[in-house]
């Protein structure tokens, strides 16, 4: 249980953390199968409190290339058009704070400078460093509750879009499955149609993907 008065924030996910079991390595530390990055993990090492699915404003697009999962990353910008699938999870701020650290490739165990994003009424955006994941966004409340993500400091206009590999998109599906219900050609329609996806991955290649892992996924 969390102390009375423990601040709690809702942490957006619209990349590889639409999976809760992705989310957990950035919790508990270790590595995920088929992956050689080991994450160390957080100082409170719990679930998240909650999770719910989410429509943001703004879209999704691939850009750089992971370390992880070859190919592009997946980045948000909350300007551009259309509608952007996230998962949030209701985590404390300390929480929040090292799993940003862990996508900034920086030390879990410190702090970030939040203040900026209400600092002045509608900035919603701390800049915390130049690197790809580096920009805090304040996209919202839920009740009392700030809605938090990261993102890169450039827009999608601003970056060449790169294509995800085909592992980073079987994560994304089964994420979007998991957290939004969603069948499998509508997740395949939503990924195929993102900048950097669109173009290289067809829909019909996507859902078949996810089918074929949904098939081999034990029951129960």
């Amino acid at each position: 249980m969390d102390r009375p008065g423990t601040p709690l924030v809702w942490y957006v996910s619209y990349g590889s953390n639409l999976r809760s079991s992705r989310l957990a390595y950035y919790l508990a530390g270790g590595a995920m199968p088929g992956t050689t990055h080991a994450y160390p993990g957080c100082r409170d090492r719990r679930p998240p409190r909650a999770a719910a699915p989410l429509l943001l404003p703004g879209s999704v697009y691939f850009a750089l290339e992971s370390k992880v999962w070859g190919g592009g990353m997946a980045f948000y910008d909350p300007a551009a058009p259309g509608l952007a699938a996230a998962r949030a999870y209701l985590l404390s701020r300390q929480q929040f704070v090292d799993v940003a650290a862990q996508e900034m490739h920086r030390e879990p165990g410190g702090d970030l400078d939040l203040t900026a994003l209400t600092a002045r009424p509608g900035a919603g955006r701390a800049v915390l460093g130049p690197g790809r994941y580096e920009t805090v966004l304040l996209v919202g409340y839920w009740g009392p509750v700030p809605l938090l993500t990261f993102t890169a400091p450039w827009a999608l206009a601003d970056v060449a879009p790169t294509a995800p590999s085909g592992a980073y998109l079987d994560m994304l599906a089964a994420g979007l499955r998991e957290s939004h219900g969603w069948p499998p050609a509508r997740i395949a329609a939503y990924l195929a149609g993102l900048p950097g996806a669109h173009g290289v991955w067809q829909p019909d290649e996507i859902a078949g993907r996810l089918s074929a892992a949904e098939a081999t996924e034990p029951a129960g």
